[in-house]
């Protein structure tokens, strides 16, 4: 490595850079005498000087920062696979829209006639989320899946306590998503863990076998589950729900998979929460903001979050006329842009168009299974929705795990899958290649996949020591978790 590139290898941090005297930028001398601080706020709300800032050009901090943003990995760069997260492609159209002025710049307390075209908007969502769900009343407040969940099952408390009923018990299934028993029990419930049938989907005789207690208030479960499995006996689980007065919970985080072919309403399900930074536009690996609808059944409808978005001929009002309601679940009304963004991404697609997006999201996660069975032990056999589970078992003969296997595909160029998850899969590898990516960038994903298989088998030193071709090598993950180095200090390592 030549000296320029063994300089650039190690991008130094901002700090680094730094250059006595060296300024960012420059002002003309003021044309009126300079305020004194001192003079119009009290001292103790006055900063002093700051100490080991950097000191830097203009050009320093952009080409530094730039440096750092080409180490990222992102969905504008290739195939993000992380199975259960949806990281699919950003329609540029919806970022642009969600900009607009009108809406972008409105003030959460401008009264509702000075806002009709965002009320109007919020209301068209709601009945479009109404008829992709077969649902009848949407909340667009809750800022996040987790947090749709919490408001779902708060409702589920409600209707329960409304009806005199002080039920605790809530069912989930042990392939579920981790915030389903967290949610559970931040909503005041107790939970019950049901395994699995070998085929990966729910035991209808253990959901009866705890049924027949009579102190089941619900039952979670995610749809198709987090195997990427289709749930075959899901309406025949909510009938026995509803026949013991219980009611059925189903997480949508995998709506994208049967989005315009099925609907939940008609499987049975009494709240439904809707990633739409997952399903409608926005991927949620960005760090947010996401959003969670919530979609309930008729027997729920009375007890949704304030305030609700209604239609009076041809305007629209907040209202909070909602006497069992369970009150306000966030600050003014959830993460409008995101709205904006999901309203544009089914307005653009329309009926056909989003029933087309989940058959190509199932299209594509099969062809990767296809493509990998063989290299890769598939955990389930039994048919895949928009994503695939495999393991690393065929690899472990060589003493090579799925985290090796990981850092390797990041030699090729690659993000890697979900690891390790869903817990009930020893050694996971999760993929979800979504609609987004054509059959290139498939073959591409395949054909790495299949000759780190075939490292593993006749080089797996070489497999452990990935990866090789990164900025930072492989860390002792260990140390970074319980040692971090969080903050730079001048003169320390």
């Amino acid at each position: 490595m030549n000296g320029t590139k063994a300089l650039r290898a190690r991008e130094r941090l901002i700090f680094e850079h730094s250059s006595a005297g060296r300024v960012g930028y420059q002002l003309p001398h003021l044309e009126v005498p300079a305020a004194d601080p001192a003079a119009t706020l009290p001292a103790e709300l006055l900063r002093g000087e700051l100490a080991d800032l950097p000191e830097v050009s203009e050009v320093d901090v952009v080409r530094h920062y730039t440096r750092l943003s080409k180490w990222n990995y992102s969905v504008d760069e290739g195939l993000y696979p992380l199975g259960s997260c949806t990281m699919k492609y950003n329609p540029r159209l919806n970022e642009e829209l969600a900009r607009l002025p009108g809406l972008a710049q409105l003030h959460p307390l401008q009264p509702d006639d000075q806002v009709q075209g965002a009320l109007a908007l919020m209301w068209q969502l709601e009945q479009a989320l109404i008829a992709v769900t077969g649902m009848t009343r949407v909340t667009l407040q809750p800022a996040a899946g987790a947090h749709g969940e919490l408001a779902g099952m708060l409702m589920i408390r409600k209707a329960l306590r409304q009806r005199g009923d002080n039920r605790r018990k809530v069912l989930i299934p042990d392939s579920a998503h981790g915030t389903n028993p967290a949610t559970a029990v931040f909503a005041g419930f107790d939970i019950v863990e049901i395994a699995s049938t070998a085929q990966g989907t729910l035991d209808l005789a253990a959901l009866r076998r705890q049924l027949d207690g009579g102190d089941v208030a619900a039952l979670m479960i995610t749809v198709p589950n987090t195997l990427g499995v289709f749930e075959p006996d899901i309406a025949t689980a909510s009938a026995l729900l509803h026949e013991k007065g219980a009611f059925l919970y189903m997480d949508g985080a995998n709506l994208n998979a049967f989005v315009g072919v099925a609907h939940p309403g008609k499987m049975g399900a009494d709240a439904l929460h809707i990633n739409l930074h997952k399903t409608f536009s926005t991927p949620h690996g960005g760090g947010g903001p996401g959003a969670g609808p919530v979609a309930v059944s008729e027997a729920l409808v009375p007890y949704l979050p304030v305030p609700m978005v209604e239609r009076h001929g041809d305007r629209f009002v907040l209202s909070s006329d909602r006497p069992d309601s369970i009150g306000k679940v966030r600050g003014f009304y959830g993460n409008f842009g995101m709205l904006v963004r999901a309203l544009a991404y089914i307005r653009s697609l329309g009926r056909d168009g989003l029933r087309g997006m989940a058959e190509g999201a199932v299209l594509n996660a099969n062809y990767v299974r296809k493509g990998l069975e063989g290299s890769f032990k598939l955990a389930y056999d039994g048919p895949s929705m928009h994503e695939v589970v495999f393991d690393d078992t065929l690899q472990a003969a060589t003493g090579i795990k799925n985290i090796d296997i990981a850092k390797r595909l990041l030699d090729y160029g690659f993000h890697p899958p979900t690891m390790s998850f869903p817990l009930i899969v020893h050694g996971a590898l999760m993929i979800e290649p979504t609609e987004s990516e054509g059959i290139e960038e498939l073959d591409a994903f395949i054909a790495a996949m299949r000759e780190i298989a075939r490292e593993a088998k006749e080089t797996p030193d070489l497999v452990k020591g990935a990866p090789y071709t990164t900025p930072v090598s492989r860390l002792d993950e260990v140390r970074a978790a319980r040692q971090p180095i969080l903050r730079w200090r001048r003169g320390a390592e």
